[in-house]
């Protein structure tokens, strides 16, 4: 029986497996339709955005993007070449949303057998397509990276609060009560990512100063000198919150949704849980990936199903199979909208094929849908569990609105008026 005991207290010790619990809860309803909601507004303002079609391409297909990645000195004789070819250019919004997306796949796949270096470069393939971006259409990203950054700020504040209840209490609240607690605390998601963004870029310019006093001759050498020192603390305050910001920025949305905390206290906190325990945190990150890559593929699969099946029954229904191949392409597990359509032969088929289309977008919607869920609910999870390990707090403990008035319960004070001429009455 003490054997017994032992083992069950061990097994009960080990946090990781609670990891396993996100499935159950990123499929959840609530969470679906907020991150659905949230993608909807993220994709239409860059629909509207790429109205300006900023991106130069060619005849042959190619792109600045696929050029950059290929090799960066040829890009600007390629623009220039091709900058005429008004038809051929893209938004910026569409082709870094095709490139996320082949991106993402190679990188579950590779996932999936364990190739670490195959993870690896499609996350560098993926930054170095971020950094183009950046690079050659600034204001663009800015603009859409502040708007993006306010949807989620609101949709993952909500999906985080969501998964910590039912994690920590095993309570469902509802959707109006995640998002009126988002919004209560959108300042507080909105600037947490972006606080440590700006401290680097504020120690950046002193260094960016020191260096212009450099030139002036003779006297800049010498302050560059005796400041030498100060230049290489900023630098390592820098790295030290950059590496912290790039670790810790998945436990930024959970901490204030786990402890109400503010955008300095949850910044402080994610580099708390990463400094102290970085080990532990890369292990519960691994294995939430892993899993993660498991669930997208049974899910995508599912998806798969979804649209395979009934577009194998059509096959069979229609007689005139082009009919069909206009109106609807057989989807593919890697490319669910199908690829290689047909013109539409008149009005009804282009009709019909906009209709389907927009089905399907749905429904790729959704699968992207948990895939922000399941980010979220295991950011979530990882958080309580690297919490209980290092500032010891029970997995249960969750911060409640109610715990910024009063701290007795509002009937208290009825109560006792009540028990009061109860008691005088015995005493009569």
């Amino acid at each position: 029986m003490d054997e017994e005991k032992q083992s069950s207290q061990v097994f009960e010790n080990l946090l990781f497996p609670k990891i396993f619990q996100t499935f159950r809860m990123a499929i959840q309803p609530s969470k679906l339709i907020i991150a659905f909601l949230a993608i909807a507004i993220i994709c239409l303002a860059g629909w509207i955005m790429d109205f300006s079609k900023t991106v130069v391409g060619s005849s042959d297909g190619d792109t600045e993007l696929q050029v950059y990645l290929g090799d960066p000195g040829q890009l600007e004789q390629f623009i220039e070449e091709n900058k005429e070819l008004k038809d051929e250019r893209r938004g910026v919004f569409s082709t870094l949303w095709q490139f996320a997306s082949t991106r993402f796949h190679g990188a579950v796949n590779s996932l999936l057998v364990l190739d670490i270096r195959g993870v690896k470069v499609n996350i560098i393939k993926y930054f170095r397509g971020v950094k183009w971006a950046l690079r050659y259409h600034p204001l663009y990203c800015i603009i859409f990276g502040l708007i993006k950054l306010a949807v989620i700020s609101v949709a993952g504040g909500a999906i985080c609060r969501i998964a910590a209840l039912q994690f920590a209490r095993g309570e469902k609240p509802g959707l109006g009560e995640a998002l009126r607690f988002s919004t209560k605390r959108f300042m507080s998601f909105f600037t947490a990512p972006l606080a440590p963004v700006g401290i680097i870029i504020f120690i950046s310019v002193f260094i960016y100063l020191l260096g212009l006093i450099g030139n002036i001759p003779r006297v800049g050498e010498l302050i560059i000198g005796i400041c030498t020192l100060l230049a290489l603390i900023a630098g390592a305050v820098i790295a030290i919150v950059l590496i912290g910001t790039a670790a810790g920025f998945n436990l930024m949305f959970p901490a204030v949704a786990y402890d109400g905390s503010d955008c300095f206290d949850a910044i402080s906190r994610s580099f708390s849980y990463i400094y102290s325990k970085p080990w532990r945190m890369g292990f519960y990150t691994a294995m939430a990936a892993i899993y993660g890559a498991i669930c997208y593929i049974f899910v995508r699969f599912l998806v798969f199903l979804l649209l395979i099946v009934p577009h194998g029954v059509l096959r069979i229904g229609i007689f005139n199979n082009s009919k069909l191949a206009r109106i609807w392409t057989k989807p593919e597990f890697f490319n669910l909208l199908g690829s290689n359509a047909e013109a539409s032969a008149n009005w009804s088929e282009s009709l019909a094929a906009f209709l389907i289309y927009l089905l399907l977008l749905a429904v790729i919607g959704l699968l992207v849908s948990f895939v922000i869920s399941f980010y979220f609910s295991a950011n979530s999870i990882i958080y309580s569990l690297m919490r209980n390990r290092v500032d010891n707090t029970a997995l249960d403990e969750i911060y409640t609105p109610s715990e910024e008035g009063q701290t007795e319960p509002a009937g208290t004070e009825a109560e006792s008026e009540e028990t009061q001429p109860e008691s005088e009455t015995q005493d009569d």
